[in-house]
């Protein structure tokens, strides 16, 4: 009897060894087939974007003006520590912060949502699908301009709709952009506005990923709708989450073109982008104006390498 358990035991580690080993295998042939598929655009976008980040770098360690370039003095770090001590430039720290917070976290939820109801829907799918996209295929600035003359004084209707609905209890000339608080709040409508189509585009590939069996399996065990959602569906969409919440994070803290449109950084509301821009263009202090986005660049570095670390999620899960 122990011999034969013996002779199973045996036989069975080398089969194993054989399925690790086909294991590694495949996992091998698929690093070198997404290498071979992204290894030109890598090349390229590195070529692309590696000199100028350089050159900027490089440029940062300058005190340096286009308008006075033959007195361009070497500083190394004084640039950034300028920065660092600057209260403008913790403000436009807050301030693209809580946009980044605040938009994301809303495109979140109602991208969700939206991807739900266009993953169940079957009869007008295509149609509503291509009418959620709307937003997101105008341009940015287009987009801004909209609802800069929406809201504004003089030519807007959103205080004439308002004043209407309530009848006459809101001011018909009340200045949205005239405030923080006010300005903050049309910028993040704005962007909401236009990006939580992107969002649900990307969460509906992962509502994609997510296999009716299991679903179908917890109603049979009597689950509610919120234990399918928390135990079921959302696990299963963790790596399209990730994707979803790092490009949107990626971008909103980037934010520039509302902004600038909107209140061009009056009432504190300037963002760390347009705080680069106003150094670099208005001011032409360039050497400044490169400190500050090597420091943008580094932020956003940061903001991936967290996300990636914290989700913990291997992308190859969510392949296909």
């Amino acid at each position: 009897m122990s011999t034969a358990v013996d002779k199973t035991t045996a036989g069975s580690a080398p089969a194993g060894r054989r399925a690790k080993k086909a294991m590694s295998d495949r996992a091998r042939g698929e690093q070198v087939l997404g290498w071979k598929l992204a290894g030109p655009a890598f090349v390229i976008m590195l070529a692309v974007t590696a000199y100028p980040i350089l050159q900027a770098t490089w440029t940062s360690f300058f005190k340096y003006r286009l308008t006075d370039p033959e007195n361009r003095e070497f500083v190394f770090l004084n640039n950034y520590v300028t920065a660092l001590k600057d209260a403008v430039f913790w403000q436009a720290i807050w301030v693209t912060v809580l946009i980044t917070i605040i938009t994301v976290v809303v495109e979140l939820v109602f991208g969700f949502i939206i991807a739900m109801v266009m993953h169940r829907v079957v009869i007008p799918r295509k149609t509503l699908r291509t009418v959620v996209l709307i937003p997101y295929s105008i341009i940015t600035v287009v987009s801004a301009f909209s609802w800069f003359y929406g809201f504004s004084v003089t030519t807007g209707y959103a205080n004439h709709w308002l004043n209407f609905f309530t009848f006459g209890a809101f001011p018909a000339d009340y200045n949205w952009f005239g405030g923080f608080w006010p300005s903050i709040a049309i910028i993040c409508l704005s962007e909401i506005w236009k990006t939580t189509p992107f969002m649900s585009l990307l969460l509906l590939s992962g509502l994609a990923q997510v296999d009716s069996v299991m679903e179908e399996a917890a109603k049979v065990d009597g689950a509610t709708f919120r234990q399918i959602l928390f135990r079921v569906i959302l696990p299963n969409m963790k790596p399209a989450i990730m994707v979803a919440l790092l490009f949107r994070t990626l971008d909103a803290f980037r934010i520039f073109d509302n902004i600038f449109i909107m209140t061009g950084g009056a009432n504190g509301t300037s963002s760390f982008s347009l705080l680069a821009y106003n150094q670099t263009i208005s001011r032409v202090e360039v050497g400044m104006g490169s400190a500050l986005s090597v420091l943008l660049f580094l932020c956003v570095v940061a903001i991936a390498f967290l996300f990636i670390k914290g989700f913990k999620v291997d992308l190859a899960e969510g392949r296909g």
